[in-house]
């Protein structure tokens, strides 16, 4: 059986049938690949009776590409709605703890020798808790893989525009998109072979992120809207405030005064925008069953490169794309720039980079709920069918990166790996009263928290008709 899933069971069945002592499984785990000796035989099968060929550094390309997607576009939006003080400490705390997280997991599936994240739940609780996983997952990757196509219905038709001065219909491209990159892309049996898309794919979100970063010191504060054909103003400007005399400068304008904290109705999406740009633990267990010469140690170091790299791309594009908008900075950065000059050739570059990345991103984040072949295909069309109908109907990626961000993200990054860990550690190993196990549930517990506080402050967003998650592009 050559598929993760098919594998995993296969390791539950040999690890129930073997005969484990505290010594050996201590060893084992501790960086071992291979399941616990075999009473019967006395032999060492390998860990899912795979070998990995995937290097460290594409091990880390893939992940990081795992990681990073249409979350950044929504950063400079949510540091607008909470303040740079208090959006640096959030984007701190999610990055530790899907650290901490990428650990849990990383710890179960050494005591159990399974390297699929909806097998760890079936390990744990059956088929409930595989199901539940497994929905969980979909749903993380419905969410994500329909904010990257958003991102090319509506800025590839832009690009086509500028660049070849002809108009294409935004859900035409989606499908086009979808069946001529996504598919083939979506269909290889193995991701070392996309470390290389993963590795191009970053490369392009670091020009986005050098660009966003330049567009500070070239765009001044205040601006005007290219629709009503205003130019921007110059920081020597001054405009009469009153007929008393009274002026105001670019300078002490509010409007360009960036805020430290801040707290408005639109900060309830804060936590789920950014736990829906870490996602990335679907993927973990997977590109670890792909590393070649695997052990926890090498994929705990793998994670925290790339989940290091992330933070600082993230806090990077977020600050200089906050404090280049302050308050008029929108949900979806790249349309913000738009206001300012739809043809400005650096930006529409960035755009056609961002569309290249995201679209390269979709086959990592669909790898997780492949398996037997057949099915693989049956899987790859099905959910590229049912994204294309909800991204032409989908009114806006807000929407998108709130609703993922407080369902399926908590229960991925915290409350499944906690639960997963206290049920899957032998107690011999660690009592249900040690700390890693307490420390484990007050983990899950956060994450429930998290959940409640962030669904309950979206809804109240949307009813008190403020949201600009429920309005239009």
């Amino acid at each position: 059986c050559k598929n993760f899933h098919c594998q995993a069971v296969m390791g539950v069945i040999c690890v129930l049938s073997t005969d484990r002592t505290p010594a050996n499984a201590e060893a084992n785990q501790a960086e071992s690949s291979e399941f616990m000796p075999n009473a019967d035989d006395k032999k060492t099968p390998r860990f899912t009776d795979f070998e990995g060929k995937t290097s460290f550094g594409m091990s880390v390309f893939n992940l990081g590409n795992a990681i990073m997607g249409s979350g950044i576009l929504g950063l400079a939006y949510a540091m607008a709605n909470t303040g740079i003080v208090l959006f640096i400490i959030l984007l701190t705390a999610v990055a530790g703890l899907s650290l901490y997280s990428i650990h849990l997991l990383l710890k179960s599936s050494g005591v159990v020798g399974i390297r699929a994240y909806e097998q760890l739940g079936f390990r744990a609780f059956g088929t409930p808790g595989k199901m539940a996983a497994g929905i969980a997952i979909t749903l993380q990757n419905i969410g994500a893989m329909s904010s990257y196509l958003y991102i090319v219905k509506y800025e590839f038709p832009l690009v086509i525009q500028a660049f070849l001065k002809w108009y294409l219909n935004g859900n035409y491209l989606v499908v086009i998109v979808s069946c001529s990159v996504i598919l083939p892309l979506a269909l290889m049996k193995q991701l070392g072979y996309l470390g290389y898309t993963s590795g191009f794919s970053l490369s392009c979100m670091v020009f986005f992120l050098i660009a966003v970063i330049y567009k500070k010191f070239q765009v001044k504060c205040p601006f005007d809207d290219y629709a009503h054909n205003r130019t921007v103003l110059g920081f020597n400007t001054s405009v009469e405030a009153d007929p008393g005399g009274v002026k105001i400068t670019p300078e002490g304008d509010p409007a360009c005064t960036p805020h430290l904290f801040n707290l408005n109705s639109q900060a309830a999406y804060t936590v789920p925008i950014l736990a829906f740009a870490f996602v990335c633990h679907p993927e973990v267990l997977p590109i670890y069953t792909e590393l070649r010469n695997p052990t926890k140690t090498k994929m705990q170091h793998i994670s925290n490169i790339s989940i290091g790299v992330m933070y600082i791309m993230y806090l990077l594009a977020a600050l200089f794309g906050y404090l280049t908008f302050i308050d008029k900075v929108e949900a979806e950065l790249l349309h913000t720039y738009s206001r300012i000059d739809p043809y400005d050739t650096l930006i529409l570059c960035v755009r056609l980079a961002v569309l290249t990345a995201v679209t390269l991103t979709v086959p990592i984040v669909l790898f997780p709920v492949m398996s037997w072949w057949p099915r693989h295909i049956a899987i790859a069309v099905t959910l590229l069918t049912l994204i294309n109908l909800l991204v032409i109907f989908a009114p806006n990626i807000l929407g998108i990166f709130g609703v993922i961000g407080a369902t399926s993200a908590p229960c991925l990054i915290f409350i499944f790996p906690a639960v997963f860990y206290i049920r899957i550690v032998p107690e011999e190993e660690e009592p249900m009263r040690s700390a890693p196990k307490i420390l484990a549930a007050c983990f899950a517990f956060l994450g429930v928290l998290f959940m409640v506080m962030s669904i309950s402050f979206i809804i109240i967003d949307w009813t008190s008709g403020t949201s600009k998650g429920s309005s239009g592009h």
